[in-house]
């Protein structure tokens, strides 16, 4: 119902002058902001690549941070798991085709992508076939030692926690 201050308010600056009909109308607008969509942060993928040489890395052709260096990864489709996200986005941005090996981490620092609040899921990944081939939004695609180079958005943590279990692992 129609807080009785916020009535009065409005019927003495003359705006409503039937109560019925307010307390409809403000039924309505409380029903329409209930079921309208929440917003709610984006689903991303990053791929962690390791090689004896270093990590397979993307040179960013678009911005946020064009012309870093950056992990393979991208947004979720509708429709689409993480895991066929991870894929997809390693094929189209290395040309290689991967197998997921195991999750490194979600990461949902609000501030971490420029763009807004997007959730990454981090995948570690082993090479089953294919050739590096830049494509999609990669204007490059290397392996190069992580610790040489600046990388993008927060994918210096990932990679390093992605080593780390990497080590765990052998």
């Amino acid at each position: 119902m129609l807080p009785r201050h916020l009535f009065y308010r409005l019927r003495a600056s003359g705006i409503i002058g039937d109560e019925a009909r307010v307390v409809r109308r403000y039924r309505h607008t409380r029903l329409e902001a209930e079921l309208a969509e929440p917003e709610t942060p984006k689903l991303m993928v990053d791929v962690v690549i390791p090689s004896e040489e270093g990590v397979v890395l993307i040179r960013r052709g678009s911005e946020p941070f064009e012309g870093q260096w950056a992990l393979p990864g991208g947004f979720v489709e509708v429709g689409e798991t993480v895991e066929q996200a991870a894929v997809r986005e390693t094929a189209e941005e290395t040309g290689l085709n991967v197998e997921l090996a195991r999750l490194v981490g979600v990461y949902s620092e609000p501030d971490r992508d420029p763009r807004g609040h997007n959730v990454s899921v981090a995948l570690l990944a082993r090479v089953l076939s294919g050739e590096l081939s830049a494509a999609s939004d990669a204007a490059e695609v290397a392996v190069l030692d992580p610790g040489s180079v600046e990388l993008a958005f927060d994918h210096r943590r990932i990679v390093d926690e992605a080593l780390g279990i990497e080590a765990v692992d052998r």
